[in-house]
């Protein structure tokens, strides 16, 4: 275990950039530290620019989203995203209509969908869809166009033609930034501008993503943060964001 003040500060580090996020009591638990010595370390580190300090966390110090696989983001944040996929899943109804986005919360969310009778499911992702395939009373339709490797999912205009003839009750859509005033963003602008056109194909907007992804920028736009209806987060996520939201219209659950 870490004992030196510099080995702690890259214990703090390499945790950050494995899960995106680090949480005080976490950490002051994991180097068997007072949580007054973690903030110490928070506050040191956020002077050389290494972090952003939020409410009892950290952030990464650029708030600048960037692409991965979807391999690594699997392994990122595993209890969370189990959790916000549980929550959203309690939406559901049988006969209901759903555009499905891609990202690893969204596949951990096809894996937590029951076998509702007449449920269809529209779906951008290769994973999502085979995620889904054992469920007998669930119908699966999936888009086509250009596969975006770090995804396995689609893209481009046959994609977006797909859903012109298409009304969703619901649309259920991953993110790579969350900003309360530049919007809803990912990393690649081809998905920014599919995630659009499924959002016109859907009735009501639901976004899951966990609390690191609030606070940070994507390259591409998907639309304002009023836009959305719902967003399903985790309980790491600092009060600022739940009031910005909540004075927009959007609503904020946080999943338990």
């Amino acid at each position: 275990m870490p004992q030196s003040i510099a080995e702690r500060h890259r214990f703090i580090l390499n945790r950050l950039t494995e899960k995106g996020h680090v949480n005080v009591t976490e950490l002051s638990e994991e180097l068997s530290v007072s949580v007054v010595t973690i903030r110490k370390d928070l506050k040191w580190l956020e002077s050389k620019g290494l972090l952003n300090r939020t409410h009892g966390s950290a952030s990464p110090a650029i708030p600048f989203a960037f692409d991965r696989h979807i391999g690594d983001k699997e392994k990122l944040r595993v209890e969370q995203k189990i959790a916000i996929a549980r929550e959203a899943v309690k939406i559901l109804q049988p006969n209901d209509s759903i555009l499905l986005a891609s990202g690893s919360t969204i596949l951990e969310f096809a894996r937590q969908i029951p076998d509702l009778n007449g449920l269809t499911v529209v779906s951008a992702s290769l994973n999502v869809s085979q995620a889904i395939t054992l469920r007998s009373n669930v119908e699966i339709i999936q888009l086509g166009g250009m596969v975006r490797r770090s995804s396995s999912s689609v893209l481009g205009p046959f994609a977006e033609r797909m859903l012109t003839d298409l009304n969703c009750s619901i649309l259920f859509m991953g993110a790579d930034g969350i900003d309360p005033e530049y919007g809803i963003t990912t990393t690649n602008a081809l998905e920014a501008s599919l995630n659009r056109q499924m959002m016109e194909a859907s009735s009501r907007v639901v976004v899951l993503a966990d609390s690191s992804k609030f606070g940070r920028r994507g390259f591409g736009k998907i639309c304002a943060a009023n836009e959305v209806h719902s967003i399903i987060t985790d309980s790491d996520l600092p009060q600022k964001y739940k009031s910005q939201f909540a004075e927009m219209g959007v609503e904020v659950k946080v999943a338990l």
